[in-house]
């Protein structure tokens, strides 16, 4: 099942994950400083989203700091895509490739990279 087979599941789960993405307030000053890190390291190419609709490299990255950004981000984005699939009969990995789908259509920007299924990375 891709994206687009989810999309007529009463509703979207790609983009009811993405607005959990978006009303997640970040409790702590880390996650806020994991966000700002991850989109500074997406805007200069470092950082991308995969089809499973986690963030993974473009490029390889000895930066610690940045490594243990993308590793908390990608923690919360598995907590939202079980708690997406429970809720729309779907598995976890189909809600994040459901999201991978919204985000490239909605929120990547012009110069960020995405990797598709079986693709290499790919620059909007």
């Amino acid at each position: 099942m891709n994206g687009r087979d989810l999309m007529g599941l009463g509703g979207s789960v790609g983009a009811a994950v993405l607005a959990a993405l978006v009303a997640a307030t970040p409790v702590v000053a880390q996650a806020m400083n994991a966000k700002a890190a991850v989109d500074a390291a997406k805007a200069q190419g470092l950082v991308g989203e995969q089809a499973d609709g986690f963030l993974g490299f473009v490029k390889p990255s000895s930066d610690t700091a940045l490594r243990a950004a993308v590793e908390e981000i990608n923690r919360g984005r598995a907590e939202l895509y079980r708690k997406a699939a429970a809720e729309n009969g779907v598995s976890p990995e189909a809600a994040g490739a459901s999201a991978f789908t919204t985000v490239v259509q909605t929120k990547l920007k012009p110069g960020e990279f995405y990797k598709p299924a079986g693709g290499g990375w790919v620059r909007k």
